[in-house]
């Protein structure tokens, strides 16, 4: 992908907070992000990310499911489809469908580590949280806590597994 065209996108996602929490709002940042998009072919996999993360992100998951989705079908790999299936399976879990964001997930726990690591569990408890499993979602918000700690590492370590293990 063009370095300049991904450059455009990061400084366009930077103001997403400079525009009002409205529909109006959400709908000139939706416009902006719909502008980048539309310079790539309608199917292309970053087109319909960051479309997807536009009405994810402005409050409309029923909206960005399908997008990511496709962008996923359509080979949407490395960090961005990682990233896609943390967010889908957010999106999912907002529209009632944690069952199937915890299967996307799962598999992401066990991926090569990266700075997304934290993200996947705390998606994953959440979505675990919203099929009823709060004592496995708790073990894995600790596991992720715990590495970030200046002390108590193993010990929350130990608490985490002692939750999934009961």
């Amino acid at each position: 992908m063009d370095q300049h065209w991904e450059d455009r996108v990061t400084a366009a996602w930077a103001t997403l907070g400079d525009h009002p929490e409205t529909e109006e709002g959400a709908e000139r940042f939706r416009a902006r992000i719909a502008a980048l998009a539309d310079e790539l072919p309608g199917d292309h996999p970053f087109a319909l990310f960051e479309r997807a993360c536009a009405w994810d992100s402005t409050g409309r998951s029923d909206l960005a499911v399908p997008l990511y989705e496709r962008a996923l079908e359509g080979g949407l790999d490395g960090y961005k489809g990682r990233r896609a299936r943390i967010q889908l399976a957010s999106s999912l879990r907002n529209i009632g469908r944690a069952d199937r964001g915890l299967e996307l997930l799962e598999p992401e726990l066990d991926a090569p580590s990266d700075e997304l690591d934290d993200a996947v569990r705390a998606t994953t408890a959440l979505c675990l949280s919203s099929l009823g499993r709060d004592r496995e979602g708790l073990s894995l918000v600790l596991e992720a806590l715990a590495a970030h700690l200046p002390r108590y590492q193993r010990s929350m370590g130990n608490y985490a597994r002692s939750l999934r293990d009961s």
